[in-house]
C-alpha cells in the first residue's frame, strides 16, 4: 500500500472524513462524556494532532486509518507529577484545562489509532503508531504517552487489568498485540490506570446501546467490555468502568 499520511492542519479540506469509518467501537462505548471535549475539536485545537493515512492507489479516496492524540501539561507546580488514574478521561480534561489556561502543553498523549475494519491485521496500526511518534517529535516534544487499551482484554473481561498487563511471552515482550506493539517500538509500560473512561446510564439506555436485558442487579459481562457492567435495578442505572494501561515513549 502506498501510503499518504496528513495532518488535518495541513489538509483542514478532509476534517469531513475523519468519521469515515464504521464499526470501529461498540455502541456503549461512544457513550463517554468526556470523549465530546475531544471530538468536538479534533479537526480545529488538535488538528496538529490528528493524522489520516490514505492509499494513494485508491481511486476511491477513503481514509485507511486515523491517529488521534492531545498535548498537555505536566509538572508539579500544577501537581501534576504522575499520569492521571482516570487515563483516557483524565488526560483529556488535562488537555481541555490547560487550552482555556493558556499553559504551554510538555507531553502528548495519544488517544487512538482507528483502522478501517476491511484492513485490520495488514500492519497499518504499526505505521501510524510510528508516524504519531514522528508527528509528536516534528513539534518538540521529548515524551509521548499512550492510556492503551489492551485488544483482548475483553476477551477475559473478570480478569484484573494488573495482571492481565502483566503477562508476558517468553520473548519478554506482552501477551497483548496492541501492548506488544507498543514495547516493541520502545515505549515502558508505567502502569494501570483503574478508571480510564467511566461510562452510565439508565437500565433502558444501556439496553439499547448493548441489545442485553439488564435486568438483574450484579455484574453483566458485554461483548467489547474490558471489565464487567455494574447493574443495580432498584436504582436504575448501570456504571461501566473501563481500565486501560499508561505506556511511556521517550522520543528522540
Amino acid at each position: 500500500m502506498d501510503l499518504e499520511i496528513v495532518t488535518l492542519a495541513e489538509r483542514p479540506d478532509l476534517a469531513e472524513q475523519l468519521w469515515d469509518f464504521d464499526d470501529l467501537w461498540p455502541r456503549f462505548m461512544q457513550q463517554d462524556p468526556i470523549g465530546d471535549l475531544y471530538y468536538s475539536r479534533t479537526a480545529t485545537r488538535y488538528a496538529e494532532f490528528t493524522l489520516l493515512a490514505f492509499d494513494r492507489d485508491d481511486p476511491g479516496g477513503r481514509p485507511v486509518a486515523r491517529s488521534c492524540a492531545v498535548p498537555f501539561a505536566m509538572g508539579a507546580g500544577l501537581g501534576r507529577t504522575e499520569l492521571p488514574e482516570d487515563g483516557w478521561d483524565g488526560v483529556i480534561r488535562w488537555a481541555w484545562l490547560d487550552d482555556v489556561a493558556g499553559r504551554e502543553p510538555t507531553h502528548v498523549s495519544a488517544l487512538e489509532v482507528a483502522i478501517r475494519p476491511d484492513l485490520r491485521g495488514t500492519g497499518l496500526a504499526s505505521v501510524l503508531l510510528e508516524a504519531k511518534r514522528a508527528n509528536a517529535v516534528r513539534l518538540g516534544f521529548t515524551e509521548l504517552v499512550a492510556p492503551v487499551r489492551p485488544s483482548g482484554k475483553h476477551l477475559e473481561p473478570r480478569v484484573a487489568m494488573r495482571d492481565y498487563a502483566a503477562r508476558t511471552r517468553p520473548d519478554g515482550l506482552p501477551v497483548d498485540p496492541w501492548l506488544r506493539l507498543h514495547v516493541r517500538v520502545g515505549a515502558e509500560v508505567v502502569g494501570v490506570c483503574p478508571r480510564a473512561m467511566t461510562i452510565s446510564g439508565t437500565l433502558a439506555q444501556w439496553r439499547e446501546w448493548t441489545g442485553m436485558p439488564f435486568d438483574a442487579t450484579g455484574d453483566v459481562v458485554v461483548p467489547g467490555a474490558l471489565n464487567p457492567v455494574h447493574c443495580d435495578v432498584t436504582h436504575d442505572h448501570a456504571v461501566y468502568v473501563e481500565p486501560g494501561v499508561w505506556v511511556r515513549h521517550r522520543l528522540r
